[in-house]
């Protein structure tokens, strides 16, 4: 698969590839005998790996150490797990603080709803009354 094509797919930038790729993220591309990058299903998993674990929060550094531990072998599997945990664990923390944000800001809203409700209501009534005063006269 070309570079255009693989970007189209994952949504990235060929700079945000070749970047992955110095920075050791993607262990191997092969090229064509032109030179041009050739993505394998082997490239596209590890890419789309690298996608999801950047939107849950982990660094390029702690990715290429993944990477690094992946290259070690099995008898890295251990440390690869731990990582991961690691990593899971500081993402259900976000979560957590998020959802209370996001608990907190529907409370806030809801208070304005109610507010502005109440507001509206009282605005009706002074007008109202103003209108009947206004035809009594």
């Amino acid at each position: 698969m070309t570079i255009s094509e693989v970007c189209a797919r994952y949504d990235v930038t060929p700079d945000t590839l070749r970047y992955y790729e110095r920075a050791g993220l993607i262990p191997h591309v092969t090229r064509t005998p032109g030179g041009k990058r050739d993505y394998t299903e082997t490239d596209l998993n590890w890419i789309h790996f690298i996608r999801c674990m950047r939107s849950a929060g982990l660094s390029i550094q702690t990715l290429a150490h993944y990477v690094t531990l992946f290259k070690q072998g099995d008898q890295t599997l251990l440390a690869r797990k731990r990582l991961l945990e690691i990593e899971r664990d500081a993402l259900s923390d976000r979560i957590r603080r998020d959802q209370a944000v996001l608990e907190r800001l529907s409370e806030k809203i809801q208070a304005y709803e109610t507010h502005c409700a109440e507001w509206e209501r009282n605005h009706l009534q002074k007008c109202t009354a103003n209108n009947e005063k206004n035809t009594d006269q």
